[in-house]
């Protein structure tokens, strides 16, 4: 595991948790610029996904390993807590746990999925196969990029390519085994049921193109969240729209 930090002379920290099968130069580097203008930007690349010959294992190592670091370097808190799509899955476990104090939770996108153990082997090894030589290549299969074309248009498939050319940087080290334990842990590592942590807000940037059921999960693993509808698809504010995504987690959370 990597952490990054930048933006350190200010006091407000945000700690920000990629995707799946992304590091934080994939994930959010339109985005650290504009944000370490106002807070404390803490970044953090997984196991198998660090450069450093590692193995990612479970989603729960990660999270143990996210907070030993937070504790030892930030006396166990944090203003907020952004988790992109599968990092929004840490997120929770990360509030659930109640191991660090932390102000603001964001999900961005997260579906929240969970399947038992067979369908979690049937779903990881399709995507280990469709994914993996993604990261390898940076070039999207064309079933996908044609899925892309039709739903979102010609120009965010050129966005969209340009973002896995990016993704496939530096991920020369990443193995199937990592792919394949990331995104089959997070499919069986449950999330409890309306969890209501004291002191800390729970925000999700609902990306309402993925589907009335993700609205539906969010309600059903936070108690009263608050829900932000936006009209994109999966995390298409964060990496299509910087500034809008920024002023989005400034106005949520940003004058508290």
């Amino acid at each position: 595991m990597r952490f990054y930090e930048c933006g350190t002379e200010h006091e407000r920290t945000i700690l920000l948790l990629a995707g799946t099968c992304c590091t934080i130069k994939s994930n959010f580097s339109k985005v650290v610029p504009l944000l370490q203008k106002h807070f404390h930007v803490i970044g953090v690349d997984y196991d198998g996904f660090d450069d450093k010959g590692t193995t990612f294992t479970t989603m729960l190592d990660e999270v143990t390993k996210i907070e030993k670091f937070i504790q030892h370097t930030r006396n166990g808190k944090i203003d907020i807590v952004y988790g992109s799509s599968l990092g929004g899955s840490i997120a929770g476990l990360l509030v659930e746990r109640g191991n660090l104090e932390i102000r603001h939770v964001i999900l961005g996108s997260s579906d929240l999925d969970q399947s038992p153990n067979f369908q979690a082997h049937l779903k990881t090894s399709a995507v280990v196969n469709l994914m993996f030589p993604v990261l390898k290549t940076g070039k999207l299969p064309d079933i996908l990029s044609k899925m892309v074309l039709k739903k979102y248009g010609e120009e965010n498939l050129k966005l969209l390519s340009a973002m896995f050319a990016t993704i496939s940087t530096g991920m020369g080290n990443v193995t199937k085994t990592s792919v394949k334990n990331q995104f089959y842990s997070d499919l069986i590592t449950p999330l409890a049921d309306q969890i209501s942590p004291e002191n800390t807000f729970i925000h999700v940037f609902y990306a309402t193109k993925m589907g009335e059921k993700y609205e539906k999960r969010y309600l059903q693993h936070f108690a009263n969240p608050d829900i932000i509808r936006q009209d994109y698809g999966h995390e298409e504010l964060l990496f299509f729209y910087p500034e809008k995504w920024v002023s989005e987690i400034l106005r949520c959370c940003g004058t508290d």
